[in-house]
């Protein structure tokens, strides 16, 4: 999985206030907690540097670099303003490489389907699936072979082959879909 570095600079006023202040210098705050640390620890970073964590479909580990002490991390949570849709806040969940962690990967579609050729429509039912694993085993992406899906057909999560990691999400749980179109229900009868 694809790994980023987030500088990071300790708070110590965790008031309001501060964090106004903190956003119009162009900084998010943030909070890092978890099992791989004793306690949460507050603090902000330069907004610039969550263009590629938060503005991508991609799914990456964090490399935490707060004033010297460097931790792996995963991005868990973050908050946007709702109407400039900027970046308010975010959460990062602390994690050993030694020990499994919970992710939900992206699903990635792979191939032609022969039913949209006749016509259907792809369907996404699901974009991400929950797994849990070791980060060092964990996928960038889940690819999903759609050039069997014919008109009606679905892929579900059970037909994902996982190595090296398990998949949370129920196997019954639709990926996607090729759907019937109106104008081609009234033909399949003929």
């Amino acid at each position: 999985m694809k790994s980023l570095e987030i500088i990071g600079f300790k708070r110590a006023n965790l008031e309001s206030g501060e964090l106004k202040q903190i956003r119009e210098e162009g900084s998010v705050p943030c909070v890092v907690y978890g099992p791989a640390i004793k306690e949460q620890i507050h603090f902000y970073s330069p907004a610039i540097l969550f263009r590629d964590l938060v503005y991508t479909p991609d799914v990456h580990m964090v490399d935490l670099n707060i004033e010297g002490t460097k931790m792996k991390a995963v991005l868990k949570d973050c908050q946007f303003h709702p109407v400039s849709d900027v970046l308010l806040h975010a959460d990062f969940l602390a994690f050993s490489p030694d020990r499994p962690i919970k992710f939900e990967i992206p699903v990635e579609i792979v191939g032609t389907a022969p039913g949209v050729q006749k016509g259907g429509k792809l369907e996404f039912k699901t974009r991400k699936i929950a797994v849990k694993g070791l980060a060092a085993n964990l996928p960038d992406k889940i690819r999903v072979d759609v050039s069997n899906l014919d008109l009606g057909k679905s892929f579900r999560v059970g037909e994902v082959k996982a190595e090296g990691f398990d998949i949370l999400t129920s196997p019954n749980v639709s990926i996607i879909s090729i759907g019937i179109p109106r104008a081609l229900r009234g033909k399949k009868g003929e």
